[in-house]
């Protein structure tokens, strides 16, 4: 349940998106079925399932954010490594200048295009990406 959606009201939505196409829900885990002519207790435990599947994935990412403040206080965290070295991304800058297209270089530097364009939202004696 708490992977079918990203909150309660999500998976309200998607439930009676399921039922109302005749394709019956089942949650295993929870040993719940729907199937579009629900008795209101069985929208209740949905609600109430669902509600706690929520809170859980907040204090899941509550806890792990807290991990990465104090990881990054300890200095053990430091976050995705670069895709692109300071050499690269000067070069990168240079090559750009020359007017070579932006997705012939993602291709060539292995990058998507998005982190190229990350890569171009830094000044020029800034190479990396925080």
């Amino acid at each position: 349940m708490d992977r079918l959606a990203r909150n309660l009201d999500d998976l309200r939505k998607i439930v009676q998106n399921f039922t109302e196409k005749s394709i019956q829900v089942r949650f295993i885990k929870e040993n719940l079925i729907f199937t579009g002519e629900d008795s209101p207790i069985s929208n209740l435990m949905l609600s109430v399932m669902g509600a706690f599947a929520e809170f859980e994935r907040s204090l899941i990412r509550e806890r792990q954010l807290e991990g990465i403040a104090l990881a990054k206080q300890k200095g053990i965290y430091k976050g995705r490594k670069k895709s692109l070295s300071n050499e690269q991304t000067k070069e990168l800058h240079q090559r750009l200048q020359n007017r070579e297209k932006k997705s012939s270089l993602a291709k060539e530097l292995n990058i998507s295009r998005e982190t190229l364009y990350q890569y171009l939202k830094l000044p020029e004696h800034k190479t990396s990406i925080e």
